[in-house]
């Protein structure tokens, strides 16, 4: 039997997004972060971050820097008994990227590239697995890699559209797992 993951963005979902936040100082939960990460963990599902970090590319800030988050935010979960299986990331822009990093990647989203590779690395069956992002560029990612349920986290009143469904609050998320 193929896994479930629960497919997650960082900056607005995980974390408030402060604009590129990259330091511990500047990094705050979102209200109800740990309490939907405990119950999608006892549901079997694996916990996996998709994050787009355009603040690489355009020298804002380093990989090691973004490294370091990642692991005190890991560690953090942890302390509550909730494991982060893997944390995927692009660093690239196509327009504002500097050096190396200034390229169209299949791996940013709204493009699917970072699913598909969690898709392999976990064997997840995607048709069972949820998305939750903050951003509509998010839910197109979720949507062209096939995953069954993608939620957008919107604090404002907005329909559902056809291919993702809206939440206000992370709470509103354990009724699609």
């Amino acid at each position: 039997m193929r896994n479930k993951a629960l497919l997650l963005d960082r900056d607005g979902v995980i974390n408030l997004d402060h604009g590129h936040v990259h330091r511990i100082v500047n990094f705050e939960f979102v209200d109800g972060i740990f309490e939907l990460l405990k119950y999608a963990q006892q549901k079997d599902y694996l916990l996996i971050i998709i994050t787009n970090q355009a603040g690489i590319g355009r020298g804002l800030y380093s990989e090691e820097t973004f490294a370091n988050l990642n692991s005190w935010m890991c560690d953090k979960f942890l302390s509550e008994e909730i494991v982060i299986n893997h944390v995927y990331y692009c660093p690239s822009h196509p327009h504002l990227g500097v050096g190396v990093y200034k390229k169209n990647d299949f791996r940013r989203k709204p493009s699917p590239g970072m699913i598909l590779d969690a898709e392999m690395d976990f064997d997840l069956d995607l048709k069972m697995c949820v998305l939750v992002g903050d951003n509509k560029t998010d839910m197109e990612a979720g949507v062209a890699a096939g995953v069954g349920c993608n939620l957008l986290l919107n604090r404002k009143d907005e329909l559902n559209h056809d291919t993702y469904k809206v939440v206000s609050r992370l709470a509103d998320v354990k009724r699609y797992l």
